[in-house]
């Protein structure tokens, strides 16, 4: 498998990990497997205690782990440019970093507040270009990019809200980076997965609903997995999807094609 992804010793940064739970370290996980060189940023102190306990697990394991605050041009700017000066080539890079205030999850999207929309937009989309912004000197190998979405930036999914509409932009914002930097060889996707159990779903108040309407609904008659997730972004970090670009590809069990 690692001879056929071509990822071994490629400098992969991974944004977004919040406990073992998350997507973005089962993304890591997969990586560590297949001997890339995984470099982890984190948001806060919490974040980073997080993150250690968890790369505790590997003994032999000792990655590049930098500070990057994505609501901060300053912090994205300085972080990635310690990640370049450090490794050289950045070849891919994991964008996993959505938040907006629990307020705006749980009321009427009718109120969302003007502060928690544009916190919601600034945290989970434009910081998708921000980042690519400031790592796009350091990728001149060209490389992948990947964000992750979720079905709530096109449906209306109870309790979504504002984070749908934050998600909408973020794909937007995938096709509009994919036109801009393919020329230098830099591809930009993003996944949609499925419903899983993650910090994150947690702050949607109807996520066991969802979570037991896709089992119900999805072709597959299942829920996704991490481990499924984590797979299909190992192809699209590597050369093996080499010609797509600013996709969103679906890991979901199939439940996007039908109809309710």
């Amino acid at each position: 498998m690692d001879n056929l992804l071509q990822l071994k010793d490629k400098n992969i940064v991974v944004m977004g990990v919040a406990n073992d739970r998350s997507i973005a370290w089962g993304i890591a996980k997969a990586l560590i497997s297949v001997g890339a060189n995984v470099i982890f940023t984190y948001r806060k102190e919490r974040s980073l205690m997080k993150l250690e306990k968890q790369l505790a697990k590997y003994e032999n394991l000792q990655p590049l782990v930098v500070q990057c605050d994505v609501n901060s041009d300053e912090s994205i700017q300085q972080a990635f440019k310690e990640i370049g000066e450090k490794v050289g080539t950045i070849h891919g890079i994991v964008h996993s970093v959505a938040f907006a205030h629990a307020e705006d999850l749980k009321n009427r999207f009718i109120e969302t507040s003007r502060d928690g929309y544009a916190f919601a937009q600034d945290t989970s989309a434009y910081s998708l270009i921000a980042v690519a912004n400031a790592a796009r000197p350091y990728m001149t190998d060209g490389g992948s990019i990947i964000t992750m979405t979720y079905l709530g930036a096109e449906r209306v999914l109870e309790g979504y809200n504002v984070m749908g509409v934050a998600k909408a932009a973020l794909e937007a914002s995938v096709r509009y980076l994919a036109s801009d930097v393919g020329g230098d060889g830099i591809r930009v996707n993003a996944i949609s997965a499925g419903a899983i159990k993650t910090l994150a779903a947690k702050g949607v108040p109807s996520f066991n609903k969802i979570l037991n309407k896709m089992e119900e609904t999805a072709p597959l008659k299942r829920n996704v997995t991490p481990e499924e997730v984590a797979n299909m972004s190992l192809v699209m970090l590597s050369p093996l999807s080499s010609g797509v670009t600013g996709e969103v590809i679906y890991v979901d069990g199939g439940y996007h094609i039908m109809g309710v």
